[in-house]
């Protein structure tokens, strides 16, 4: 059964090598850092939209339950529903959202923020390096979350849910929805993606 559409799966993998190469410019302080934090603000603009406007499984409201019902879910109270689990939900809307606020840190800290109105009110010497120290915080945090990830996926492999390949192929065959599920044209996900790249765009020119 289908679960994902193409443009959810590529989103996924090119953010885990953005990510990766994110981490390994930002450590050690050389490389195109922040050409990389472009390209993963853009991706994130555009999971924020899709987010809303995708395909079923990809909607942050098919995914996102309240924490009782993600106790309930770990308790085995509560059935599995087509894409994220209740669980898996709450992890990836972190992510995007750690992710998010890593990536206006980091436009500030370059200097992408300077000739916004009141920009050198709000962005003084002392926020600057508060939103640096931020920026630093949240890269550990980043990895400590992808981390809990990895495990999470290792978990349901030992279980025989392998979850990159359903993420490889787009199809599970170990839930099948009651109701077929809704998947939007990838047209959309294109035009979703140009504007997420002029928004990124933007930022650069005007900054």
């Amino acid at each position: 059964m289908k679960i994902w559409d193409l443009s959810t799966r590529l989103y996924h993998w090119v953010q885990m090598i953005l990510f990766a190469a994110l981490l390994v410019t930002g450590f050690t302080g050389s490389g195109p850092h922040i050409p990389f934090g472009l390209a993963i603000l853009t991706l994130v603009i555009w999971r924020l939209i899709w987010g809303i406007v995708g395909s079923e499984t990809s909607r942050f409201k098919q995914f996102l339950r309240s924490p009782i019902y993600v106790l309930r879910y770990i308790s085995g109270k509560e059935t599995v529903a087509p894409g994220h689990n209740p669980a898996g939900g709450w992890m990836v809307i972190t992510i995007v959202f750690t992710l998010f606020i890593q990536c206006l840190c980091g436009l500030a800290v370059a200097g992408f923020l300077d000739s916004w109105p009141y920009a050198e009110i709000l962005l003084n010497d002392e926020v600057v390096a508060l939103l640096e120290n931020i920026h630093s915080l949240f890269a550990k945090a980043l990895l400590g979350l992808v981390g809990l990830h990895v495990l999470a996926i290792l978990f349901y492999k030992f279980r025989s849910k392998p979850l990159t390949w359903t993420m490889v192929t787009g199809k599970s065959i170990h839930v099948i929805p009651t109701e077929p599920l809704m998947f939007v044209s990838q047209w959309r996900a294109l035009i979703v993606l140009a504007v997420s790249t002029s928004v990124t765009i933007a930022i650069v020119v005007f900054s």
